[in-house]
């Protein structure tokens, strides 16, 4: 079984010529996103552009956020942690500026700075929980997608479900015990904010340092990586390169859209239509009456930024997996491996939602917002995952159960 990180262009020769499916997925993103901006507005359209480079990025450097948790808890491997916090740090020192004055290039701009609460501490949780067993988080989901898992097509349809169950159980979530929302930047001004982020990102950084030093006298080194243009098309990337691109687009995607990058807001939306083509009805529940959702559960699904940026990152997917040589879909999924597909990605949708976002718009977004949420996100979905990777051996006989000493 292949989860979000480990479908990678690493193996992939490189192949002379544009491969049709890659030239065909170039061909609809660019159509769609002329489309999508003719008729929603330009904006929206060059987001839909965006979200392809998402994509392209997160195939190429293989930048998963599951097995990168997973390999640290189980082996105690901290390359990919270390990428995370390199991520985060650029994001944070583009973001706080901006966000401090409130607008970026003449546009308002605003984070996602949530409540500090249970809601947040259970849904963060049940989201790492499903990280292990969906086999990704809400990126790495849709670029496996993209790149020709089968299986995660499974994890994104129920994805799509537990999204739109925690739709209707938010607001009795968001009547329990909570803090207000509190950003860094608020508590400390933006250039000490700042400074108290990259001390916690230094701080995190090297303790993956310290324990993989302990268990294994020395850091793992990077892969080597081919340079050439045609790598760059074809894959693989740079783990760090993969870090860079995904703050810079996050960057770009505050400019264009006023907020940061999010995915999981258009699962409940695509759950909340499809439900209602079937004859229910979810505008009395508390989630869809606020004045955003209420708007975008009215309008078409093609003028949601979160949808166009999704179906982006999907063609990228598709189009860098096409130019590695790697798509190549395969249906014999072992019925245990589904049954933890189906189960991670119900926990994964209603996760996200009780959260106040994923991976993506609470972790990444949150954090790079200067919310405290998104700390108390990544404790409590760190958590989920150290259960996740236990439990995982029930549903793939030969995962890697974590080492019984400490370090």
């Amino acid at each position: 079984m292949r989860d979000a990180s480990s479908v990678s262009s690493a193996t992939a020769e490189p192949r002379r010529g544009l491969p049709p499916l890659a030239l065909a997925s170039a061909v609809v993103l660019l159509l769609a996103a002329l489309a999508v901006g003719v008729a929603f507005g330009a904006a929206k359209g060059w987001l839909m552009v965006v979200g392809g480079a998402f994509g392209m990025v997160l195939y190429h450097a293989a930048f998963g956020f599951t097995s990168a948790w997973r390999v640290f808890i189980t082996e105690r491997r901290g390359r990919g942690l270390r990428a995370q916090m390199v991520m985060l740090a650029l994001a944070v020192v583009l973001f706080f500026p901006a966000l401090g004055a409130g607008s970026l290039f003449g546009t308002p701009v605003a984070g996602y700075i949530a409540p500090i609460g249970v809601s947040v501490l259970v849904g963060a949780f049940l989201f790492g929980l499903g990280m292990q067993l969906g086999g990704g988080c809400a990126s790495g989901t849709l670029f496996t997608v993209g790149g020709g898992n089968a299986r995660m097509v499974i994890t994104l349809a129920f994805f799509i479900i537990g999204s739109l169950i925690g739709t209707a159980h938010f607001a009795w979530w968001q009547t329990l015990p909570a803090f207000q929302p509190t950003s860094l930047h608020g508590l400390f001004g933006v250039g000490g904010g700042i400074v108290v982020s990259l001390g916690l990102f230094i701080g995190i950084a090297a303790l993956t340092v310290i324990m993989e030093k302990r268990r294994h006298g020395q850091l793992e080194r990077a892969p080597q990586v081919e340079a050439g243009r045609a790598r760059w098309l074809q894959g693989p990337w740079p783990l760090l390169a993969g870090a860079v691109g995904l703050a810079v687009l996050n960057f770009i995607t505050l400019a264009l859209a006023g907020r940061p990058w999010g995915i999981t807001s258009a699962f409940a939306l695509w759950g909340a239509k499809g439900f209602e083509a079937l004859g229910g009805d979810v505008s009395g529940w508390g989630y869809w009456q606020a004045a955003g959702n209420a708007a975008a559960l009215k309008a078409s699904v093609w003028s949601d930024i979160t949808t166009v940026m999704n179906i982006g990152i999907i063609l990228g997917a598709m189009a860098a997996a096409a130019l590695a040589g790697r798509f190549a879909p395969k249906f014999n999924i072992p019925l245990r491996s589904a049954v933890a597909a189906a189960i991670g990605g119900l926990l994964l949708g209603y996760g996200a939602r009780l959260a106040f976002g994923c991976n993506i718009g609470a972790y990444f977004g949150g954090i790079a917002s200067g919310s405290l949420h998104g700390w108390l996100w990544l404790v409590a979905a760190f958590a989920g995952n150290m259960l996740g990777v236990r439990l995982r051996p029930l549903f793939f006989p030969g995962a890697a159960r974590p080492a019984a000493r400490s370090c």
